[in-house]
């Protein structure tokens, strides 16, 4: 047993000096990971506006060219040189016609059409924008609903100019003054934002997982501190519980070897009966390991019978009456519920209340008062165990019911126990279908409170 408590106590220690190293290894790990996938992102949004602005550029070129050929192919007109001082009569006179303008041959929905057709092209489906056509003077004769508002909007929209022109060498190249083709993509940064959709759901739905990960991670290490901390909390327990009826087992089988004492009847029987008791004792320690064991297997197997509350409070406290007077302790007693039967294991509701007195009477302090009641409702009985003993911290309360849990009070061998009484009272509740609340006020007392269903036909 010394030999599994400082294998124990080694274990603990060494995950208490590990465990810090490892949060801030695992922490440092995170943060570079957020880092890069962060200036990943940045250097991503980069490349991307400029493939997508590229893409923007090459579709309003395209669409100006369109506008270009549709506009200006016309017969050729051949005009005379400069410096002749006259024409020839044989050859036919031509007068000079302005082309038409793109207003002239186009609607605004056909230019917006054209638009957004070489956009598709681009695979800028979801892109939106705005456009106008301007003359060689900078006067608009064509422009779309929001183009007036978005033009002003000079830091999150991205503008193109393009001239629309003859094509070069053509004859009317040197004849026509171009028109303008002004494109505006309005909130640029956002629509390439969007178009990274996927990519930001992916990286962010990864991120989180990595953020869950570490979260269970951190919550397992510190469940296995804490575990350790348990587990090392019960051996050393344990060892003292067991230590004491083996000494005092140890001391009086010297005294029966004493041939004096086996000579006197008296003394023979008060130290077979020490033996006797001590080992009695032992044996209750062992039931209580055992039982935790089976609690763990989900292995408690309940007689249920029909039981009066009342009795069996009253039958409990009669039990501690030694132990009260001992600790110069009382208790007051109101049994006002109308209905107090219930379907229950007599022997393991019976432990589930010795627990519940036994925890009130050991963590006490000066003038113990110990209150029990009850009270029913329409479906269920409800029990009230309060005291004014020392009471339990909020950590202590949240902590109350779990495996080898007991709440420190300066030294831990000043209360007897392993921790397992209150685990096995919420088993033993959970196993009924009831219910159990705590409230406590550290310095002030603790109350219990115990819900269980009544008894078919006590309804």
């Amino acid at each position: 047993m010394v030999h599994f408590q400082n294998l124990v106590t080694v274990t603990f220690v060494i995950m208490k000096k590990t465990l810090p190293a490892i949060v801030v290894l695992i922490s440092l790990s995170l943060l570079g990971l957020i880092w890069l996938q962060a200036s990943w992102l940045k250097n991503l949004l980069e490349v991307r506006q400029s493939q997508l602005l590229n893409k923007v550029k090459d579709a309003a070129s395209a669409v100006a060219n369109d506008l270009s050929k549709a506009a200006y192919n016309g017969p050729s007109v051949r005009l005379p040189r400069k410096g002749s001082s006259q024409l020839m009569l044989s050859e036919p006179t031509f007068k000079f016609l302005r082309p038409a303008s793109i207003s002239d041959k186009f609607m605004q929905q056909d230019i917006y059409a054209k638009i957004r057709e070489a956009f598709n092209k681009q695979d800028l489906k979801t892109f939106k924008f705005e456009f106008a056509i301007a003359n060689s003077e900078s006067d608009y004769v064509m422009q779309s609903g929001n183009y007036a508002t978005e033009y002003f909007d000079s830091t999150n929209s991205k503008k193109i100019w393009l001239p629309i022109a003859p094509e070069t060498g053509t004859d009317l190249e040197s004849l026509t003054t171009a028109e303008n083709l002004i494109l505006i993509v309005p909130d640029f940064k956002a629509q390439v934002w969007g178009s990274l959709k996927w990519v930001l759901i992916g990286a962010i739905f990864f991120m989180l997982v990595i953020l869950a990960a570490f979260y269970l991670t951190l919550k397992s290490l510190f469940n296995q501190k804490k575990l350790s901390e348990i587990k090392s909390d019960f051996i050393n327990n344990m060892t003292h519980e067991f230590k004491t009826p083996l000494a005092t087992i140890s001391l009086a089988v010297d005294a029966v070897r004493n041939d004096k004492v086996q000579h006197d009847k008296d003394k023979m029987q008060y130290f077979t009966g020490i033996i006797k008791e001590e080992n009695k004792r032992m044996n209750r320690h062992v039931e209580t390991i055992l039982q935790a064991a089976l609690m763990e297997k989900q292995e408690l197997q309940l007689k249920l019978v029909k039981l009066s509350v009342h009795k069996l409070l009253s039958h409990v406290l009669e039990n501690y009456e030694l132990q009260l007077d001992d600790k110069q302790g009382r208790t007051e007693i109101h049994l006002n519920a109308q209905h107090d039967m219930v379907e229950a294991d007599e022997v393991h509701f019976t432990n589930l209340l010795s627990n519940l007195i036994d925890n009130a009477i050991k963590y006490s302090k000066e003038n113990l008062l110990i209150r029990v009641s009850t009270h029913s409702t329409g479906k269920h009985l409800v029990i009230r165990i309060e005291d004014n003993g020392i009471g339990m911290s909020k950590e202590s309360v949240k902590r109350i019911f779990e495996k080898f849990y007991r709440a420190h009070t300066g030294n831990i061998h000043n209360v007897k126990g392993f921790g397992l009484g209150m685990s096995y009272v919420k088993t033993v509740i959970d196993a009924h279908k009831g219910k159990i609340k705590v409230d406590s006020t550290l310095g002030k007392g603790s109350c219990f409170i115990i819900e269980l269903p009544l008894a078919r036909g006590e309804k």
